[in-house]
């Protein structure tokens, strides 16, 4: 869910109910349990053990980057796992643990996270914004954002059902990070017109070096929500539009 994008769940057991209630814990990055290697899923281990004997759900938060990132197909949440970089192979290896020890789980996917506490995308283009007429950003990196309180919504609609399995979950709709930018400055001008007049310029990420790879092919499929009676996320750019309303900038 990296960066700041990917989120840390707490697990808290609520024995009289028998299900795992999730907690979310602001302020720290998904990246951190990346450098923690197998500590990650020493913990998962641990969390697994004890759904297992108070017979409780759990749901397990997950990421796009379990894929490697090649080609435009959507990932399908069946789709053969090959992880894109080491925060990926410590996610894939939770998802090994949950899925071959308990029965009743769901490991959710999502990508591109933004919400109202910690950084995010939105909030650094935002603040680039103010200090700078044009910008420059990606557009050969494809995916879905996904809003938190979105999410949450999902999240607690999954752990009062038992149709349990692999699932993906972002909002609505396709954009690269190009796109993505464009669209916050547009919606952010209607708000503060100061806004309108950023620019945003489409480049390679061949000229943004990362210190870790990051997938160009986030696309995730998720008809089987709707397959399974959940209900899909609403797009990205309503969500965006909600969002921008509940942030100060």
């Amino acid at each position: 869910m990296g960066v700041s994008y990917n989120r840390l769940w707490k697990m808290l057991i609520n024995k009289n109910m028998k299900r795992i209630e999730m907690q979310y814990l602001t302020g720290i990055s998904g990246n951190i349990l990346a450098r923690m290697g197998k500590n990650q899923y020493v913990s998962m281990e641990t969390i697994e053990k004890i759904c297992k004997k108070l017979d409780c759900k759990m749901v397990y938060i997950s990421t796009d980057y379990v894929f490697d990132g090649e080609g435009t197909r959507p990932w399908e949440p069946e789709d053969e796992r090959h992880p894109l970089n080491v925060y990926g192979q410590t996610k894939y290896e939770g998802e090994l643990a949950v899925q071959n020890t308990l029965e009743k789980y769901f490991i959710v996917r999502i990508s591109w996270v933004f919400g109202v506490n910690g950084k995010n995308f939105i909030k650094t283009m935002l603040n680039l914004g103010k200090t700078h007429d044009h910008l420059t950003v990606v557009d050969d990196q494809v995916g879905s954002p996904t809003y938190t309180y979105d999410l949450s919504r999902l999240l607690v609609d999954m752990a009062e059902k038992e149709n349990y399995g692999r699932y993906h979950a972002t909002n609505e709709g396709l954009c690269s990070w190009y796109e993505f930018a464009c669209e916050i400055f547009k919606q952010a001008a209607e708000i503060d017109p100061a806004y309108g007049k950023v620019s945003v310029s489409p480049v390679s990420s061949d000229q943004y070096p990362a210190k870790a790879k990051r997938p160009s092919n986030s696309r995730m499929s998720k008809e089987k929500l709707t397959e399974n009676g959940f209900e899909k996320l609403p797009t990205w750019q309503d969500a965006l539009h909600r969002y921008l309303r509940e942030i100060e900038f």
